[in-house]
C-alpha cells in the first residue's frame, strides 16, 4: 500500500515520504532553506506550582498558544476505560470531597464521562469535582490557574483548535507500569482511529518515551511521523533502551522511526551525538527547562537542531521568529543577525552553560 505523504510544518524533510514496500520512512536529503520549529508544551506551556497562567492541556491553552509564532503544540494523550482518546499529562487524577478527603484515579479506568467532570466544566450548573495535582515530592495541591478551561478528548481538540496548528500527540504511558505488547496495540490502534478520522489536513507528529510503543505505532501506521523521546541519560531506567542519545539512535534506525525528542541537557553535554543523529538521517527535537532560555535555543539552532519543545511560547516564538526573520539563510547574514539580537554578555553564557552541564 502507498504511504502518505503528510505536511509536517517547518521540519524539514519529513514532508514528502516516498512509496516504500515497508513501513519503514527514510528521512531523504534534500537541498532546502533550514528550518526551526518552535512547539508549544502542552499547549501555551506546562502547570507548575509557581506558574499557572492558563490550563494545560486544553483546548483554551492550545488557541491561546496559535496566537503566537509556532507551528506545533505538544501534548498527551491517554485512552479511558471505555476507549475514548483524552489529553491529559498525568497518570493519575486528583480530586478531593466535601470534607477534604483526597481521592485518586488512574486515568485509563475511569469512563470518558467520569473524566470530564473533573474540574472547570461546559455546562452551567453541573458539578464539578475539584483539580488536584500532585507534585514531584509527594505534596498534594489544589491545580488553581488564572485562566481555567475544561478537560478535553482528542476528537475535540481536532474540532475546535485553530488549524493552521499541528499537533505532537504524546503517546502517554506509565513508566511504573507493565504493558503487554497487544494493550499497547490495543489502546495505540484507539488513538490512530481518532486521528485518521478528524485530522483532515493538520500536520501531526507522534512521540513517546515507551520504545515498544514506538516501534508499534509506525508498525500500525504510515502516514505519520514517529519520534522518540529519551531523557538521554538524565535519568536511568530498567530499559536501556531509554538511557542514552546511542540507543535512542539504534532503536529509531532499526524500526524506522523518523527522528528523537531529547532532553536539551543530554545533547549540550554531547554534542557530538548531533552528528551522529544526523548521519543516521534522523531529526532532532528537545524538550526541557532550559529550552525557555533564548540564548539555549539559538545555540540548538546553531548546532543544527531542528526544534525545541517550550513553555513560554510567547517569548520563544517571537525570539526564534526574529532570527529567522533576519537572517538570509546562513553565512554572514546569519552571523550579523545573532550579533545584534544576542550581546556579548549572553553568547558568554552560553559557554559557561555548557561548561556547568559537562561538570553535572
Amino acid at each position: 500500500m502507498a504511504l502518505k505523504a503528510v505536511p509536517v510544518l517547518e521540519i524539514p524533510t519529513l514532508d514528502q515520504v516516498p512509496e516504500l514496500p515497508s513501513v519503514a520512512l527514510p528521512s531523504p536529503r534534500r537541498a532546502s532553506p533550514p528550518s526551526f520549529t518552535v512547539i508549544g508544551h502542552r499547549g501555551r506551556g506546562m502547570n507548575s506550582l509557581s506558574s499557572a497562567a492558563v490550563r494545560e492541556n486544553s483546548i483554551l491553552s492550545f488557541n491561546e498558544a496559535a496566537r503566537f509564532p509556532i507551528t506545533f503544540v505538544e501534548f498527551d494523550v491517554q485512552v479511558t476505560g471505555d476507549g475514548v482518546p483524552v489529553i491529559f499529562h498525568d497518570v493519575f487524577i486528583l480530586t478531593s470531597d466535601i470534607g477534604g478527603c483526597v481521592s485518586e484515579r488512574r486515568v485509563s479506568d475511569l469512563s470518558v464521562e467520569e473524566f470530564l467532570s473533573y474540574g472547570s466544566q461546559k455546562q452551567p450548573g453541573r458539578t464539578e469535582k475539584p483539580l488536584l495535582r500532585r507534585a514531584a515530592d509527594g505534596t498534594v495541591f489544589e491545580w488553581v490557574v488564572k485562566a481555567d478551561d475544561s478537560l478535553c478528548t482528542l476528537d475535540e481538540a481536532f474540532q475546535s483548535v485553530d488549524p493552521r496548528l499541528g499537533f505532537n500527540i504524546e503517546l502517554k504511558f506509565d513508566d511504573d507500569r507493565f504493558y503487554q505488547e497487544s494493550d499497547l496495540a490495543k489502546t495505540i490502534t484507539i488513538i490512530l482511529r481518532s486521528v485518521s478520522a478528524s485530522a483532515g489536513g493538520r500536520p501531526v507528529i507522534f512521540s513517546t518515551f515507551h520504545p515498544d510503543a514506538a516501534r508499534i505505532v509506525r508498525m500500525l501506521q504510515g502516514d505519520y511521523p514517529v519520534f522518540f523521546l529519551t531523557d538521554g541519560g538524565i535519568e536511568i531506567y530498567g530499559d536501556p533502551r531509554r538511557n542514552s542519545l546511542e540507543e535512542a539512535v539504534k532503536l529509531c534506525a532499526k524500526n524506522g522511526l523518523e527522528g528523537i525528542v531529547s532532553e536539551v541537557r543530554a545533547v549540550l553535554r554531547s554534542p557530538a551525538a548531533v552528528a551522529g543523529i544526523k548521519e543516521a538521517e534522523l531529526r532532532l527535537l528537545t524538550y526541557g527547562d532550559l529550552n525557555n532560555k533564548a540564548e539555549v535555543v539559538y545555540l540548538q539552532r546553531m548546532m543544527g537542531i531542528d526544534g525545541v519543545i517550550v513553555d513560554r511560547v510567547q517569548e520563544i516564538g517571537e525570539a526564534v521568529s526574529g532570527l529567522v526573520g533576519t537572517t538570509t539563510g546562513g553565512g554572514e547574514g546569519e552571523g550579523r543577525a545573532a550579533g545584534a539580537i544576542f550581546s556579548e554578555g549572553k553568547l558568554s553564557f552560553l559557554g559557561k552553560l555548557i561548561a556547568e552541564l559537562v561538570r553535572q
